[in-house]
């Protein structure tokens, strides 16, 4: 019975998952793009699910996926995520590289370029807060709610640049993915309690 509940958990997942890409595969804006162009597309389209993967592994939500074989997937999740928008940037770089400057600099007149700037660059702390936890003299609690804080940035500002953005993703998908990548970061929170203050011990008199 546990077995057949881990693998219709891990079914629901990979339909939730699978439903925006197959989605925008269908749209028919692709056919008037170059193919970097719609690499770079899907590369931000894989971003936004592994934004929705990340926090359930994190949690240990995932059957199979708990503790230390969880936090090891969600690592390894991270640099993917890393990876993907590398790839998305890039491809948009090499198809439009004055867009892509303004976006980085903030000159783009269009807000979803904000919103992605920021998510990107909070991706890039992230990544490198994680990197450098071992080397970095602070206490772990302390490095947690960094790393929350910034997980905290990079899916809000990719669910507003995924909205924002008027293209191939199918727009009830693509809200759904957004809607569902918040809620996971939003539970997480609370069940993992990062942000409440320790209890004060009280004093015994000796």
């Amino acid at each position: 019975m546990n077995r057949l509940r881990a693998l219709l958990i891990w079914a629901i997942l990979a339909t939730i998952l699978a439903v925006p890409m197959l989605a925008a595969a269908a749209s028919p804006l692709l056919q008037w793009r170059q193919p970097v162009y719609i690499a770079a597309g899907f590369a931000g389209i894989t971003a936004m699910a592994l934004l929705l993967l990340q926090p359930l592994l994190a949690g240990g939500y995932l059957p199979g996926a708990e503790g230390f074989r969880g936090r090891r997937l969600h690592r390894w999740s991270g640099s993917l995520l890393v990876l993907a928008i590398i790839l998305h940037v890039g491809g948009l770089w090499i198809t439009s590289p004055p867009d892509v400057i303004d976006a980085l600099l903030f000159r783009s007149p269009t807000p979803f370029s904000v919103w992605g700037v920021l998510a990107m660059w909070a991706v890039f702390a992230a990544a490198l807060l994680a990197a450098v936890r071992r080397r970095l003299p602070i206490p772990p609690r302390l490095w947690r709610r960094l790393h929350t804080l910034l997980a905290m940035m990079i899916v809000i500002g990719s669910a507003a640049h995924a909205l924002l953005i008027e293209g191939t993703m199918e727009t009830l998908s693509k809200a759904a993915l957004c809607a569902l990548a918040v809620a996971a970061t939003v539970k997480v929170l609370i069940d993992l309690k990062i942000w409440t203050m320790r209890p004060r011990q009280k004093k015994t008199d000796s």
